[in-house]
């Protein structure tokens, strides 16, 4: 039996980003092993999988500690000895790419975004690409989430042109993720899945809920994900305690099942300036039929067509957030289940995982073959 290891920098993505691209492997008849630190995500992959613990320090820049973590890569690779290597985030797609070209193993990288490291060109923006470029080379096929990451790769020099292909995003499971008939509670309800990180907006958000809670009554702006306490844009739970106090936003913490969430409001929202891939979150309500608002941005401009299925907005712009925000409102109830119509129409059709799913197993069987 062929083996993949799937590497990711956490077991929450994995679990949650990934596990059901490991049970299409598994249908086929490929034995998974996931390699990614330990959480409590960690047990319920263990439940389906081979599960590998890796200590890894994905926010650190130590190039002492980062020849360390390709080490630690060489040595499971060699314990493990995949037939291919699917790695996925920044440090797995770099380290553990040098790790396996050692040991020439074939690996699929996939490029998701590009995160807050290239918003401002500095030199660890410039460490990063010949990073890149210095790992990727090795690399056996990549793939990038949007057009806008592939251009810039290309244009760069950062890849090869020829082993690179396009996914679109994650993908989304569109059984899953089905249209619920919102209970009408006479609130209008915005919300906001992601990190807590003024990367993703929430600056902005929260500008642009001052604005509209000015001019309208029975307006929520909800806020769910974790409070990224490691991260350099991270926002803290005293700004967070501010804002909930001072009845701006409502924080509905973490969840493990966040198409509960979705399903209770009427519209999505992400003001974005961090270098997406294709959030996942926009996917997955788009394909429950909620009108999206989100930025110009990379990666969140390819599931919204503007007036559509929802509005784009101007990066780093509360007033024109909060102007589309109220356009959102004055919708008629039927105006925007139309949006919402669009939106699942899209993603059936452009972003349902099975797109994704079919495109690494042709991959994987060309290159295993």
């Amino acid at each position: 039996m062929q083996k993949i290891a799937i590497v990711v920098n956490d077991s929450w993505y994995a679990y949650n980003m990934r596990f059901n691209l490991a049970l299409a492997f598994k249908n086929q008849a490929y034995e998974v092993v996931f390699v990614c630190p330990y959480d409590k995500y960690s047990e319920k992959i263990k439940e389906e999988f081979q599960y590998i613990d890796i200590a890894l320090n994905t926010k650190g820049t130590n190039p002492i500690e980062d020849l360390k973590t390709i080490y630690k890569y060489h040595k499971i690779y060699k314990e493990v000895n995949p037939d291919i290597i699917l790695h996925y985030t920044i440090k797995p797609n770099i380290y553990g790419t040098i790790a396996a070209s050692m040991l020439n193993i074939p690996t699929i990288n996939n490029i998701a975004g590009l995160g807050t490291l290239f918003i401002k060109q500095n030199l660890l923006t410039k460490i990063a690409k010949w990073l890149y470029k210095f790992s990727q080379k090795r690399a056996t096929k990549i793939f990038f989430q949007n057009n806008d990451d592939f251009d810039m790769f290309i244009c760069e020099k950062l890849v090869e042109k020829d082993k690179c292909d396009v996914l679109p995003g994650s993908g989304v499971d569109i059984e899953k993720f089905k249209p619920v008939e919102k209970q009408d509670d006479g609130v209008f309800k915005f919300l906001i899945v992601s990190r807590i990180l003024w990367a993703k907006g929430i600056g902005e958000y929260v500008e642009a809920a001052k604005i509209i809670k000015q001019k309208y009554k029975n307006v929520e702006f909800q806020l769910l994900g974790f409070l990224d306490t490691a991260s350099p844009t991270a926002i803290s739970k005293e700004q967070m305690d501010i804002w909930v106090k001072d009845e701006i936003v409502t924080y509905l913490g973490t969840s493990d099942n966040v198409k509960v969430e979705i399903s209770k409001v009427d519209c999505m929202v992400l003001p974005s300036y961090y270098r997406e891939g294709t959030p996942r979150t926009l996917l997955e309500s788009a394909s429950m039929e909620k009108p999206i608002i989100t930025t110009d941005n990379v990666g969140c401009r390819d599931v919204v067509d503007d007036k559509l299925n929802g509005y784009l907005c101007e990066v780093r712009n509360a007033k024109d957030l909060a102007d589309k925000m109220e356009m959102m409102i004055n919708l008629s109830e039927d105006e925007r289940k139309a949006m919402g119509n669009a939106g699942r129409e899209k993603i059936v059709k452009e972003f349902d995982e099975k797109i994704v799913i079919n495109k690494y197993l042709s991959s994987i069987k060309e290159i295993l073959e």
